[in-house]
């Protein structure tokens, strides 16, 4: 349902907080960190005392980017430190999850009790482990959730500065893959709003540079592509190279690229004891069920799973074997 038809929940629960928190997904990417700048700024708009929860060490290019020039411009706390932070009378306290319903892929899950107030606003389809104690306003048919807080911005005429305007735009950017995917007539206009308010999009490719030698290794990973009955790409990397997040995600955007295929997983190292799979999908084909049954989860078009202590030919084993009952 559209954000607009839901503002009164939103309404009801801003106006009665005197101390907001801001909290999206682990590992923010650029959909992540400009929805929660947006949302950022319309509380501070409507007067309210807001500050960004961030717990990452390690940051995607972009949004390492935007952290850098805005330093000092927000309030970012760690979760560690939210008792500081807190209002005395809990019922006070809003906690507003942004780019994501999982409890397991929030920045901090430990703090989620310490609020009795909690807000989602979320594109991403609900699945199992979606948090039960909160208010949801969720739209899965919108490209991200910076379209979901653009709309907003637009419809209580908040006046957003240029550079906040770029970094909205960049998150539906990246979410649409370059407008190819789960984009509508409402996604244009969301980032023609954006543009009417200064958005730049030379400064979103900016934002969505790549560097060459990240570009090289990302490559290694196209020379191996399997095919699942012929509409499923498949790849994976070696136990030996280390990927980050993005990267699996970047190749998996361009697997849907090829020719009949309608949906993608890309497997490799992230860490010294993890590995990641990221999957993409035209929408015809549910990868949902597959990465929650590997502990993940996602929505229609886009979704990932950490594995920890795993080989990659383990995760590549189970992988398929769901693959393979999702298609017989």
């Amino acid at each position: 349902m559209s954000i607009i038809k839901e503002r009164k929940k939103l309404n009801k629960a801003v106006r009665k907080a005197k101390n907001i928190f801001l909290m999206a997904h682990k590992n923010l990417d650029l959909d992540a960190l400009g929805s929660s700048i947006g949302m950022y700024m319309l509380l501070k708009r409507k007067k309210k005392q807001c500050y960004i929860i961030l717990d990452d060490k390690n940051h995607e290019a972009g949004v390492e980017k935007i952290l850098r020039e805005l330093e000092g411009c927000l309030q970012i706390i760690k979760s560690e430190n939210i008792e500081e932070y807190l209002y005395p009378r809990n019922s006070k306290n809003l906690l507003i999850i942004l780019d994501t319903n999982k409890k397991e892929l929030v920045q901090s899950k430990e703090i989620l009790h310490k609020f009795e107030n909690k807000l989602i606003i979320d594109h991403h389809d609900l699945g199992k482990t979606s948090i039960k104690d909160a208010t949801i306003i969720n739209d899965n048919k919108v490209s991200s959730t910076c379209e979901m807080i653009t709309n907003l911005i637009e419809y209580y005429d908040v006046e957003l500065e240029s550079y906040y305007a770029t970094i909205l735009l960049s998150g539906i950017v990246l979410d649409t893959n370059n407008y190819t995917l789960n984009t509508t007539a409402e996604t244009y206009y969301a980032s023609y709003y954006l543009s009417s308010l200064g958005a730049s999009a030379k400064k979103v490719q900016y934002l969505l540079k790549q560097n060459i030698e990240e570009y090289n290794e990302r490559q290694k990973l196209m020379t191996n592509i399997e095919t699942i009955d012929g509409k499923i790409a498949f790849t994976k990397a070696t136990q030996h190279m280390q990927y980050r997040r993005e990267d699996l995600a970047k190749v998996a955007d361009t697997l849907l690229f090829f020719n009949n295929i309608e949906a993608s997983f890309v497997i490799g190292k992230i860490g010294k004891d993890l590995i990641g799979l990221s999957a993409r999908s035209l929408g015809n084909f549910d990868i949902t069920k597959i990465l929650e049954k590997l502990g993940g989860g996602g929505d229609t078009y886009n979704g990932a799973a950490t594995f920890k202590n795993k080989t990659i030919s383990k995760v590549e084993q189970d992988l398929k074997k769901y693959i393979k009952e999702e298609v017989e």
